[in-house]
């Protein structure tokens, strides 16, 4: 097969997987405001994919540049390892969308990168310092999302202390609309660039470009993709997002999606992939919480984060088993 085939290739999955990226994480972006019904499913997805599509260009490219070139070193790797990484990053989506499994499309696509590269060119291909806060922040991002979520919680609640329930539930039907945005322009500024990167260290790799810079066409094609993945939807974590964490009302959802939107643009500006789907559950989790403790299901939420944990190292096996499968027919 010859280089250009296998960038042609490693285009198309990179699109593929921003589709099931979007598919897969429109749960984190809809699952609130689906719970409370302020928006029909519908709706609900069209108004994440328009703002999933407008957040790469506002927000610039740090993400991508952090995923493209600051995890392994490109220069030991070629355009294979890129395919095979993604591969093994859309088996392991596909298995736990089936599952409906909340797990993180961005950590997917870093774990199949990784086992590729490793298969390829041995553990000193790996950056390592590249890895400190993209793990890390695989415990703190949720952490902060829980913590931003009760206080958020807190706070709203003492604003409207002395309004009637029937007016506090509609004002945040309306602002729900509002936050629910403002989480899917988060959730577009930090997992549509996982693609992007990916995309432009393959054009490095083969030489395409002579230095590492997201071209304008890959945001564009990138944006589109998730955006239209989001549209597709992807119900079984819808509901196990917004309706088996804890029940959530429209108060709650504005207060989930405001903290989980505000911790993911921090995350973005700060250049450190994140995964929205991790952010939310802690959100969700952070508002129930503030109600009482009991108003979580913490069994559900101990088995997505067993879900997260694994996600880098299963996504890892399957990257390097198809470069191995297939290394005979590239070569």
């Amino acid at each position: 097969m010859k280089p250009y085939q296998i960038l042609y290739m490693v285009v198309v999955l990179a699109l593929a997987f921003d589709f099931t990226n979007g598919w897969h994480d429109a749960a984190s972006s809809i699952a609130t405001v689906v719970s409370t019904r302020v928006l029909t499913p519908t709706w609900a997805v069209i108004w994440a994919a328009f703002w999933n599509l407008v957040a790469p260009f506002v927000y610039g490219t740090a993400v991508a540049a952090t995923m493209g070139r600051g995890l392994v070193h490109l220069h030991m790797v070629n355009t294979f390892v890129l395919l095979a990484g993604l591969v093994g990053a859309i088996v392991w989506n596909y298995a736990t969308i089936r599952l409906g499994l909340p797990c993180s499309s961005s950590h997917a696509l870093m774990g199949g990168y990784a086992g590729a590269a490793i298969a390829a060119a041995g553990l000193k291909s790996i950056i390592l310092s590249g890895w400190v806060k993209p793990v890390i922040f695989i415990f703190v991002a949720p952490a902060i999302g829980l913590t931003a979520g009760a206080l958020v919680t807190v706070l709203t609640s003492w604003v409207v202390r002395k309004q009637p329930p029937s007016r506090v539930d509609r004002w945040f039907r309306q602002l729900q609309l509002l936050s629910a945005g403002l989480f899917s322009f988060g959730h577009g500024t930090n997992d549509a660039q996982k693609s992007m990167g990916i995309i432009t260290a393959a054009l490095v790799a083969s030489g395409a470009l002579n230095s590492y810079r997201v071209p304008d066409w890959v945001i564009i094609c990138c944006a589109l993709a998730m955006a239209a993945g989001t549209m597709s939807g992807g119900w079984r974590v819808v509901r196990t997002m917004g309706q088996r964490i804890t029940k959530l009302q429209p108060f709650g959802g504005f207060a989930a999606e405001t903290s989980a939107a505000l911790t993911l643009l921090g995350t973005a500006a700060a250049g450190i992939p994140v995964s929205s789907t991790h952010v939310i559950t802690g959100a969700i989790s952070g508002v129930g919480a503030s109600r009482r403790l009991s108003a979580v299901r913490w069994g559900v939420t101990a088995q997505i984060v067993w879900a997260w944990i694994l996600t880098i190292p299963a996504a890892g096996i399957f990257g390097a088993i198809v470069y191995y499968a297939f290394r005979p027919i590239v070569h």
